[in-house]
C-alpha cells in the first residue's frame, strides 16, 4: 500500500469504535510494513514460537478459573498469533490468512460428512471414528506407527505419552492390577540403576516407570497430565499452610528438619 493509504487506514483504525477479523488483518499488516513497528517487523515463526505456546496455555488457565472475561482476552491473544504467522507468510508470498481460514472450513466439511454428506452417524463415538478414519487417510497413513509419529512430539511429555498408549491400546496390558505389577517392576529397576549409579540408566528407568503411571491413568480413565497438575497444585496449598504455621510459631521453614515439617504437613493432611 502507498503511504497514503497506509496513512488512510492508521486514522480510520484509530477511530473505530468497533474492530472485525479484517481489521485484525489489516493492524498485522500496518505493524510489519515499513513505517509500522520496529519489533513487530524484526519477529519470525521462531521468535515468537514461545509466545504461542504461553497464550496458549494462558487459554488453559481462563478455561480452568472459569474467567469468560479473561477467557475472551486470552483468545483473542492466540488469534493474533495466528494473524502474525499468518501474515510473516504472506509476505514471503507462500500463503495469506485467507488460505488458513479456506484450509480449516474445507477440512472441517470433509471431515463431518454426517453434516456436510450423507453419512449416518447416532452418536459421538461413531463421529470420532469417522474423524479419525477420514484423517488417516488425508494423512496417508498406514501403518500404526505413522500414526504414533504424528502425535506430536513438541506435547507435553506425560499427554503424549497416554495418547500414544491410546492409540497403541491393543498392545496394552489386560487391567490395571497389571499395570500396578509392571509399576513395582519398574520401581525395582530404578532401585538397581540408582545403585549402579549410571545416570543414562538412571534416566531411562525413570522414564520407564513414568510411562508406565500413564498406562495406569489410561486404565483408570484418569488424564494424566491433569492429574499431576492437580497434585502440583494441591502440594502447593498444602505448602503454603505449613509455612504459615510455621512462621506464626516464629520459625522458618528453611531452618527446619525433615522430619519437623513432615510433622506440620501431616496435621494439615488430616485436617483436610
Amino acid at each position: 500500500m502507498t503511504q497514503e493509504e497506509r496513512q488512510q487506514n492508521v486514522e480510520r483504525l484509530v477511530n473505530q469504535e468497533r474492530y472485525g477479523f479484517e481489521d485484525l488483518v489489516l493492524v498485522m499488516q500496518l505493524l510489519r510494513a515499513p513505517g509500522g513497528c520496529p519489533w513487530d517487523i524484526e519477529q519470525t515463526h521462531k521468535s515468537i514460537r514461545k509466545d504461542f505456546i504461553e497464550e496458549t496455555y494462558e487459554v488453559i488457565e481462563a478455561i480452568d478459573t472459569e474467567d469468560p472475561v479473561l477467557l475472551r482476552e486470552e483468545l483473542g491473544d492466540v488469534l493474533l498469533q495466528v494473524a502474525f504467522h499468518s501474515q510473516i507468510e504472506a509476505e514471503q508470498g507462500v500463503f495469506d490468512i485467507y488460505d488458513v481460514t479456506n484450509d480449516v472450513c474445507a477440512k472441517l466439511i470433509h471431515r463431518h460428512p454426517h453434516v456436510f454428506g450423507e453419512v449416518k452417524v447416532s452418536n459421538s463415538d461413531e463421529v470420532l471414528s469417522n474423524w479419525d478414519k477420514i484423517k488417516t487417510e488425508e494423512k496417508h497413513r498406514d501403518t500404526l506407527t505413522d500414526k504414533l509419529r504424528s502425535i506430536p512430539p513438541m506435547l507435553p511429555a506425560l499427554m503424549r505419552a497416554q495418547k500414544v498408549g491410546k492409540k497403541a491400546s491393543f498392545f496394552d496390558f489386560g487391567t490395571a492390577d497389571e499395570v500396578i505389577a509392571k509399576l513395582y517392576e519398574e520401581i525395582e529397576e530404578v532401585k538397581a540403576a540408582m545403585a549402579s549409579g549410571d545416570q543414562a540408566e538412571i534416566d531411562e528407568e525413570i522414564g520407564d516407570l513414568l510411562l508406565t503411571v500413564t498406562s495406569l491413568a489410561r486404565k483408570a480413565h484418569t488424564d494424566s497430565e491433569e492429574a499431576l497438575a492437580h497434585a502440583t497444585n494441591k502440594f502447593i496449598d498444602r505448602f503454603e499452610k505449613v509455612e504459615k504455621i510455621v512462621n506464626f510459631r516464629g520459625e522458618s521453614v528453611e531452618n527446619l528438619t525433615m522430619s519437623e515439617l513432615d510433622a506440620v504437613w501431616d496435621e494439615i493432611k488430616h485436617e483436610n
